[in-house]
């Protein structure tokens, strides 16, 4: 395993983590659950990703649960949750969003749930244009003061608000955002490398990124090139939206790169998965993918594309840029 830096923090953490989205509350239980943790776990991973609105806060007990039948000691991994959405259906405006209110109390459930002290990472899911951005700071620097939460990010915020954020911290003496936690893949790239480019300097934030849905929600794992398995995650509800965009125009254009992304992957005695996660391993400003899974043996083969970092030459990449056609003559080098 590879652990790199969460931004200019001291902080490292394994290039591979793993994330409860999706699987924990809807397709696993807690002795299932262990089993794909501890599978990451073995090869290295210190990072459990999840979020109060997985599942309506089940994915946290069941993450909490897991982790206290593991036996693992506290310092030898990082667990976070996420604050925007609420853990209960149909929630109050005061049991949701960025007021001071609820990211309290939502910290505090979360570390509850996930049967620990404290939180290492905790994010602001989304952006908040109801909170003043001077609120949200202020309120995640008291949490740390505190000692329930070690670092605080942010996930899918312009950069523009983190900025703000940013500036705020520096004004009052506060505490600013350690990391940002973008969608990231060969389909979903230009916020990651061109609005954010100038985050990533140490002379400006010094951002670090825990990207996520590195294989574009399984597009990228070639599963859907003849249709839709049973077993998939687009025949769960609430996943409509993702069977619209595959049968979409754009779907099925990603779809048609995909295959010829499979020729490549052939061609490096690899798979199509271990492709597209060392593809975002490749960008040194990812500071760890977070990776999902239902079954142990998928955790397995996603954590072998550490090793196929050092195929993708020069050569490899132009080439799958050329099937991908998707970076922007504006992007910003971030070098």
């Amino acid at each position: 395993m590879e652990y790199r830096r969460l931004g200019k923090s001291g902080l490292k953490v394994s290039a591979l983590s793993f994330g409860a989205w999706v699987t924990f509350g809807n397709q696993l239980d807690v002795d299932q659950a262990l089993a794909i943790m501890a599978a990451a776990y073995d090869r290295g991973c210190n990072f459990f990703d999840n979020a109060e609105v997985y599942a309506r806060g089940r994915a946290e007990t069941i993450m909490g649960e897991a982790l206290q039948k593991s036996g693992w000691r506290r310092d030898s991994y990082m667990v976070s949750s996420k604050v925007f959405g609420g853990a209960i259906d149909n929630p109050s405006p005061i049991q949701r969003g960025l007021s001071r209110k609820h990211i309290y109390e939502a910290a505090y459930q979360a570390i509850e749930r996930l049967q620990c002290d404290y939180l290492d990472l905790y994010f602001c899911h989304r952006p908040d244009p109801d909170v003043p951005i001077e609120e949200v700071v202020r309120a995640m620097t008291e949490l740390i003061y505190r000692g329930d939460v070690l670092y605080w990010g942010t996930s899918e915020w312009s950069a523009q608000e983190i900025m703000e954020a940013y500036a705020i911290a520096r004004q009052y003496n506060l505490i600013p955002p350690t990391m940002e936690q973008p969608q990231y893949n060969m389909f979903v790239r230009y916020r990651f490398e061109n609005e954010y480019a100038r985050l990533y300097h140490h002379d400006t934030v010094g951002m670090g990124t825990t990207i996520w849905s590195p294989l574009a929600s399984g597009l990228l794992t070639g599963k859907y090139n003849d249709g839709i398995p049973e077993d998939s995650r687009m025949n769960l509800p609430g996943y409509e939206w993702l069977k619209d965009l595959l049968m979409s125009e754009e779907g099925r254009a990603r779809l048609a790169k995909v295959k010829e992304l499979a020729t490549i992957a052939e061609g490096l005695n690899t798979s199509m998965p271990k492709l597209a996660i060392a593809w975002c391993l490749k960008n040194q400003n990812v500071s760890t993918v977070i990776t999902g899974a239902s079954k142990a043996s998928q955790v397995v083969e996603n954590f072998e594309a550490i090793d196929l970092i050092d195929q993708l030459t020069d050569d490899v990449m132009e080439t799958i840029e050329g099937i991908l056609d998707n970076k922007r003559d504006r992007l910003v080098d971030a070098s």
